[in-house]
């Protein structure tokens, strides 16, 4: 947070009733908590998404863990080790043909694009109407809890999500069919080994004793490294190309002039997308749904030095291709992450693969970013919910943890899906005696917004005697942590 310039300021609203679930179609079955905030600084979002919290528009929600039906954990990638498989290779391949020779795929895309469902995954009652007369905060003091009061500025601390390291897991023999045999020759390539064949036969030609039997055995074919994942996507961009594909990162919110210049030719995709992937009627995606989900973000625009080039907040990732807009990944940069928020594309090109395409893309971004601000390493894709099968490919993109929904520490993945395997909701971190080190200890130092002025909750609660709402402060202040609750503003009437 920018000393004495920015807060975050948020309405608090609960989460007793369930709503239709956008993943199962259960129709009450799914719960979450929820705050429509009006102004959020990247660092308060940072360690909220690190609590399990995730951002619709200016709506941010938490999955009740263990009551919705379908659990929503927390997932991000280690961008810096990230290591693309087999099916991502072939991905960036099929667009090089594409782009190269104009070969569209007559098989179906991979299935969900790299979105969020939180159009149909989160309550919108709440999202959709909030008026009221915090829209433009005026913040005219800070008052101590003896009732001084003292201009409106201050300075908070900033801690990172702590992680439980993957050494600290058991060392286990791979199951059979499951990892690398150590017992077996380490795999090499087709190409290396039939090279070293021509060369065997060459020396047994040559002099007619077996090359295994001469003083001077053939130098072995050094083992190629794996490409990385900026080579493979660059290899997937030709040089001289039939089709020509850029990617463009403008700036959302504040809306720059190349953002306002694209928002028609943009919105145009997101309403094709949905109509056609998601099978909304044509009235539903309007031009204001679009701008609510989409482009309106409470994410406070900011520069430091520390941080990347572009700066901190909320952007569209535009795919131009031969000049006009095919897709867009929908992203917010925050001072340990890029945080993908959701991906639409042009049905036309759906075979291609953009969902995944995107991704990967994110991943070399993130990546990109990272040289600028070395603490920039991860990736997070949103929730993985493994009850939900088409929602499953986010854990390809390894190395990746999940959020412990009970610690809030993060644990590898291989160690999170047998828990998932036999239960909806599962606890990670194993050390029976961790908990929530960022627990609330004492509610009388949360910060409240009241009546234009910055107060603690104890100071608040001793101004309005008889006050009933200490049950709701409480339950807000457990569910941000109590780092958060003495930075972020909670909206008092």
């Amino acid at each position: 947070m920018a000393a004495g310039s920015s807060y975050t300021l948020v309405e608090y609203f609960g989460g007793d009733d369930g709503y239709r679930c956008g993943y199962c179609k259960n129709e009450k079955g799914n719960f979450s908590h929820g705050m429509w905030s009006h102004a959020m600084t990247v660092q308060d979002y940072q360690d909220l998404i690190d609590r399990g919290w995730r951002r619709s528009g200016k709506y941010v929600y938490k999955p009740i863990m263990n009551k919705t039906c379908c659990p929503q954990y927390t997932i991000r990638c280690h961008a810096l080790n990230f290591q693309p498989s087999k099916t991502h290779k072939k991905i960036l391949k099929k667009m090089s043909k594409f782009l190269f020779k104009g070969e569209m795929p007559t098989e179906q895309g991979d299935g969900e694009p790299m979105d969020s469902l939180c159009e149909e995954g989160g309550p919108l009652g709440h999202a959709k109407v909030c008026h009221s007369e915090v829209e433009s905060p005026v913040i005219t003091a800070i008052q101590t809890e003896k009732g001084d009061t003292t201009p409106a500025k201050f300075e908070t601390p900033r801690k990172d999500p702590v992680s439980v390291p993957d050494e600290k897991g058991p060392a286990t023999t791979p199951k059979p069919g499951v990892g690398a045999d150590p017992g077996r020759p380490v795999c090499r390539k087709a190409k290396d080994l039939r090279k070293e064949r021509r060369l065997q036969k060459r020396q047994q030609v040559g002099g007619g004793v077996p090359a295994s039997a001469t003083s001077n055995p053939a130098t072995p074919v050094p083992l190629s490294q794996p490409k990385t994942l900026e080579k493979l996507i660059n290899e997937s961009l030709p040089d001289s190309p039939l089709h020509r594909l850029e990617v463009r990162l403008v700036r959302s919110n504040p809306p720059s002039s190349e953002f306002k210049a694209s928002f028609e030719a943009s919105y145009q995709v997101y309403k094709l997308y949905q109509m056609a992937i998601h099978h909304d009627p044509p009235d539903k995606p309007t031009e204001s749904q679009f701008r609510r989900f989409l482009c309106d973000s409470p994410l406070e625009a900011a520069m430091p030095p520390d941080g990347p080039e572009v700066g901190y907040g909320s952007f569209h990732q535009q795919y131009w291709l031969d000049g006009r807009i095919v897709a867009v990944g929908v992203v917010d940069i925050l001072p340990t992450c890029v945080s993908s928020v959701y991906l639409y594309y042009h049905p036309d090109f759906a075979s291609l693969s953009l969902g995944s395409y995107s991704a990967l893309r994110e991943v070399a971004f993130t990546r990109q970013l990272q040289k600028q601000s070395p603490k920039l390493c991860y990736y997070y894709l949103g929730f993985y919910i493994h009850s939900c099968p088409k929602m499953r490919y986010k854990g390809q993109y390894q190395p990746s943890d999940l959020l412990c929904p009970e610690t809030y520490v993060f644990v590898p993945i291989e160690r999170c899906i047998p828990s998932l395997e036999q239960t909806l909701y599962a606890r990670f971190n194993q050390e029976p005696d961790a908990g929530d080190t960022h627990v609330l200890k004492d509610l009388g130092r949360a910060l409240v917004l009241y009546r234009r002025t910055v107060m603690s909750y104890a100071a608040y609660a001793h101004k309005r005697k008889g006050s009933n709402d200490e049950a709701e402060v409480e339950q807000y202040a457990g569910l941000v942590g109590q780092v958060c609750a003495e930075r972020i503003l909670l909206y008092r009437a």
